[in-house]
């Protein structure tokens, strides 16, 4: 069973991603509000992958983005999937570039998710 860390800063959007994700039998071991908690988290729990929301609140000059910098520095394997807005592709590119996998956008399909969760795992 994969493990998936949650980082995103609305607890609504972190439960419907890992609702999702649960139905398909993966085990959500960790959730975090912003990219500073997820990189922490993400060396303590050392998930199979993380879902992350590319805009959140800056804490330490740290955003989504650069969550993806620090965790890919940490971990070049790191299979990160981002989570963003309508009208983001900039900085979906952005992400791409910095080591995220894939993306789904808000509002989602569950089926997009579990498609881009199977994809990047290789399932």
């Amino acid at each position: 069973m994969a493990r998936v860390l949650v980082v995103d800063d609305a607890l609504f959007m972190r439960r419907m991603i890992a609702d999702i994700l649960k139905k398909e039998g993966v085990e959500v071991c960790g959730e975090a509000e912003n990219g500073k908690e997820a990189i922490e988290k993400y060396k303590e729990l050392k998930p199979d992958m993380v879902t992350m929301d590319i805009v959140m609140p800056k804490i330490e000059e740290i955003d989504g983005i650069g969550a993806v910098k620090e965790i890919m520095k940490i971990d070049p394997q790191a299979k990160i999937i981002m989570v963003s807005a309508m009208g983001q592709h900039s900085l979906v590119v952005d992400a791409i570039q910095a080591g995220a996998k894939d993306f789904v956008t808000k509002p989602f399909q569950p089926s997009r998710v579990v498609e881009a969760y199977k994809r990047v795992l290789g399932l």
